[in-house]
C-alpha cells in the first residue's frame, strides 16, 4: 500500500519484528488484527504481492466466518461490499432439487476475495501493523532449533521473536505430517445470469461427486458459477468437466450471459486431522495447516479462527501469563476441538452424497424439522 504509513517497500526498511506474518490472506491478516485488539505491538506481515491483489478463491462468507469478521472488528467495513445470502437452491445427485432457507440467524454472504482481503488487510495497517510487499519467503531463520526469523530470496532478513506462517496451501513450511488430500476447482463469472435474488445454489452432480457445482451470486448482475472435485489419479480435464456440467444445469441461463474474464481454478488442500500446527518460535495457521472443510472446501472461517486463537497464543506468553510450550498446546487443541468435529461431520456427508438419503431428505422437504436441520447443516459446514 504505497504511501502508507505502516508500507515498507526497501530491501532494508524492516529487519526486526516481534511478531513476523508470512502470508497477507484472511489467516494472516485475522493473526494481525487479533494482536493488535490484544495490545501486542511491533507486527509485521510480509507477502508476494502488493495489496490489492487479485485471489481466485471461492467468494462465500458462512455464518461463522461472518461472526469472525464481527469479533475482529471489521464485518462493518465488509458488509457493505458484499451481497447477503439468505437462501439455498440444492439439487440432489438424483435431481431432486429444493430452495432452502437458513433464516436470519444463519444469514451468509458473498465477497470476493479481492476485497475481502485487501479490507481486512487496510484494518490491519489502520492498526498500526506494518507491511512487506514483495517478500518472497524462502527459508527460516534458526538458532538452537527455533525459528528466530525468515529469510527471502533475494537475502533479504526479517528476524522475530515469533514467525507465523499464513502463507497457504502449498507453503513450503508446513510441520504437517499427514497424507496430502485435493480437492480441485474451476470457476468463471458471467453478467446477466438469472438467479433468485439472495440465494447461492450447490448442486450435487455425479459428474463431481462427492463434491459439487455453485453458483455465487457476487452482485445484483453478476454471479460465480464453478465445480469441486476429486481427482487422486489427475486424470480428469478440468475444462472438459467444467463444460459437461455448464451444459447440463445451466447452458439456457447462460445463453444471454456475457462470460468475464478466463475460467480459472486453484487447488484445495484438507485433511481430517489437525497437527502438528506448531514449533518453537513458529506458529502455522489457515489453510498452510490443511485447516479445510472436507466436504465444501471452505477455509476462510477456519483460517481467521485459528489466526485468532495463534495470536492470542502469542499475546499470553508475551504477557508472561504461560509459558510457550503450553500456549502452543493449547492453541493446538483449540485448533482440533474447534474444527475436526465438523471436518469428520464433513467426511460422513461425503459418504451419504454416496447413497440415496440426501434425495430422500430433500423430498421429505415439506416436515419442517428435517428442512431446518438440512439448513442448519449446510450452512455451519
Amino acid at each position: 500500500m504505497r504511501g502508507s504509513p505502516h508500507s515498507s517497500h526497501s530491501p532494508q526498511a524492516k529487519t526486526r519484528a516481534k511478531v513476523l506474518i508470512i502470508g497477507a490472506g484472511p489467516a494472516g491478516s485475522a493473526t494481525a488484527l487479533r494482536l493488535a485488539q490484544l495490545g501486542v505491538d511491533d507486527v509485521t506481515i510480509v507477502d508476494l504481492h502488493p495489496f490489492p491483489r487479485h485471489k481466485t478463491c471461492g467468494s462465500g462468507l458462512s455464518p461463522r466466518a461472518i461472526q469472525t469478521l464481527q469479533q475482529l472488528g471489521v464485518w462493518s467495513n465488509v458488509e457493505p461490499i458484499s451481497y447477503p445470502i439468505s437462501g439455498l437452491r440444492l439439487v440432489t445427485p438424483g435431481g431432486h432439487e429444493t430452495y432452502l432457507s437458513a433464516g436470519d440467524a444463519a444469514q451468509a454472504a458473498i465477497c470476493l476475495r479481492h476485497d475481502l482481503d485487501h479490507e481486512m488487510h487496510k484494518c490491519a495497517l489502520a492498526g498500526g501493523v506494518s507491511f512487506v510487499p514483495g517478500f518472497a519467503a524462502s527459508e527460516p531463520i534458526e538458532h538452537n532449533r527455533r525459528w528466530i526469523g525468515v529469510r527471502a530470496r533475494d537475502g533479504r532478513e526479517i528476524l522475530a521473536d515469533w514467525v507465523v506462517v499464513a502463507n497457504g496451501a502449498h507453503t513450503r513450511f508446513s510441520t504437517c505430517d499427514g497424507p496430502k488430500r485435493t480437492i480441485h476447482t474451476i470457476m468463471g463469472w458471467w453478467e446477466h445470469v438469472g438467479y433468485r435474488a439472495h440465494t447461492l445454489e450447490m448442486i450435487w452432480d455425479p459428474l463431481t461427486l462427492p463434491y459439487y457445482g455453485w453458483l455465487f451470486p457476487e452482485t445484483s448482475t453478476r454471479v460465480n458459477i464453478g465445480i469441486t472435485y476429486e481427482d487422486g489419479l489427475d486424470r480428469k480435464n478440468a475444462r472438459d468437466l467444467f463444460d459437461q456440467f455448464l451444459d447440463k444445469h445451466y447452458a439456457a441461463r447462460l445463453c444471454g450471459a456475457t462470460q468475464i474474464g478466463k475460467w480459472k481454478g486453484h487447488p484445495i488442500v484438507y485433511t481430517y486431522r489437525t497437527g502438528p500446527l506448531s514449533s518453537p518460535g513458529r506458529v502455522i495457521v489457515g489453510e498452510a495447516g490443511r485447516m479445510t472443510h472436507p466436504a465444501t472446501g471452505e477455509g476462510i472461517s477456519q483460517a481467521m479462527r485459528s489466526g485468532i486463537y495463534a495470536a492470542e497464543a502469542i499475546a499470553e506468553v508475551q504477557a508472561g501469563a504461560t509459558s510457550e510450550r503450553a500456549a502452543l498446546a493449547r492453541y493446538e487443541r483449540r485448533c482440533a476441538n474447534s474444527f475436526l468435529p465438523s471436518f469428520w461431520a464433513g467426511g460422513l456427508f461425503r459418504s451419504v452424497l454416496r447413497t440415496p438419503l440426501l434425495d430422500y431428505v430433500v423430498k421429505a422437504k415439506n416436515m419442517p424439522l428435517v428442512e431446518a436441520a438440512t439448513a442448519r447443516m449446510l450452512a455451519h459446514m
